[in-house]
């Protein structure tokens, strides 16, 4: 199993969560070719977008594999009057990790973290350990405790 930043963080706070691996397609990294490999239905698997607020700047949200953000939502849920999707190409510098494997946790800076509020409907979620191919199936109360999360409606279907 390949150990993450994200991973070590949780075993420091002593947070109960397994790694699963899986084989990575790079022509594919979307939550719902994670899910078919997992084996889990795409809404248990959260993908961590980053986004910038207007009055807040970068944060990091957290929506369900078959949902897309709301953006309004969550400029509503951060205090924010717009927000936006980061470019691509800010991904990396911005959080230390590559696209297809943003996690919540472990970034090179803190930022505030939402969850969609669907995941309290599930025992435990799946997002990503920092790295393609390695997931953090952890249960959602403690992933907002660990991330200094807010839990928000954030999250709107494809």
């Amino acid at each position: 199993m390949k150990k993450t930043n994200a991973a070590r963080l949780l075993e420091k706070s002593g947070v109960d969560f397994e790694l699963w691996n899986y084989e990575v397609d790079p022509a594919d990294v979307s939550a719902r070719a994670v899910a078919a490999k997992i084996g889990l239905p795409p809404e248990q698997i959260f993908k961590t977008l980053v986004a910038r607020g207007d009055r807040t700047g970068i944060m990091l949200a957290c929506v369900p594999g078959d949902s897309e953000l709301d953006l309004k939502a969550l400029a509503a849920a951060s205090g924010n009057r717009k927000t936006e999707m980061v470019h691509l190409n800010e991904v990396l510098p911005l959080t230390g990790y590559i696209r297809g494997g943003v996690s919540p946790l472990g970034t090179k800076k803190t930022y505030p973290v939402f969850i969609d509020e669907s995941a309290l409907g599930f025992e435990r979620i799946c997002v990503s350990a920092g790295a393609r191919g390695v997931q953090i199936f952890i249960r959602p109360g403690d992933l907002a405790d660990a991330a200094g999360a807010k839990q928000a409606p954030i999250a709107k279907q494809e």
